[in-house]
């Protein structure tokens, strides 16, 4: 069975750090790119971070440049998303995703972040 399963979310502060984690299994996670999402109460879902299937090369949106970083164990079939820095707009539902074959795709249930004082 193809799956993601993130961790990590949770309540912090502003400025504050917090390690997300995705879980893969039911497919080579190693071949495959992998890319964070987050959906903001009544917003739009939209792309965070993503990295290549070897790690070497990670894109960010704008507004996560310089705060997060993406990064990938493939033989912990595991992908990370550290966050520091953060705002009470980075509050979201924070998802995993990975395109894992021609029209295959899978996301993860989702990890809630809180950002409040």
């Amino acid at each position: 069975q193809v799956q993601l399963v993130e961790s990590g979310g949770g309540l912090v502060q502003p400025g504050g750090s917090l390690r997300l984690s995705c879980a893969a299994s039911g497919f080579t996670f190693s071949r495959y790119a992998m890319s964070w999402y987050r959906q903001a109460p009544g917003k739009e879902r939209e792309l965070v971070a993503a990295i290549t299937s070897t790690g070497g090369t990670t894109n960010y949106a704008d507004s996560m440049k310089g705060r997060f970083t993406i990064s990938r164990d493939n033989a912990k079939n595991t992908v990370y998303l550290q966050m520091n820095s953060l705002k009470p707009e980075d509050t979201a539902v924070y998802f995993c995703h990975c395109w894992y074959g021609p029209r295959l795709e899978v996301w993860g249930q989702g990890t809630l972040v809180t950002v409040s004082s």
